[in-house]
């Protein structure tokens, strides 16, 4: 199983990102997918999550900025960046949880300065 993000890079502060992630191989029966993101010097963070049937939830931190969107049937999450913030300058990964088993992504750096 791999997953790949892409879509990072360095925005402006109140500018907008969208990430993708894409996963490829073997997986049963996938739960959710999830982002998460990590700033220098802190704990990785949970930010956002799709589950399998249909739900979503984002953290408050990034609440009403960011949006997850996508599909576990077709393996496939994406997060609409917007209003975005110094803050919010952290490697961005992905993550799913399928077959009782957590597979990461390997991370994409959204930088926020101006």
């Amino acid at each position: 199983v791999q997953l790949v993000e892409s879509g990072g890079g360095l925005v402006q502060p109140g500018g907008s990102l969208r990430l993708s992630c894409v996963i490829s191989g073997s997986m049963i029966s996938v739960k959710s997918l999830n982002w998460f993101r990590q700033a220098p010097g802190k704990e990785r963070e949970w930010v956002a999550t799709l589950t399998s049937e249909g739900s979503s939830a984002v953290a408050d931190s990034v609440k009403g900025r960011f949006t997850i969107s996508g599909s576990t049937a077709e393996n496939t999450v994406l997060l609409q960046m917007s209003s975005l913030k110094p803050e919010d300058t952290a490697v961005y990964y992905c993550r799913s949880r399928a077959d009782g088993y957590f597979y990461w992504g390997q991370g994409t750096q959204v930088t926020v300065s101006s």
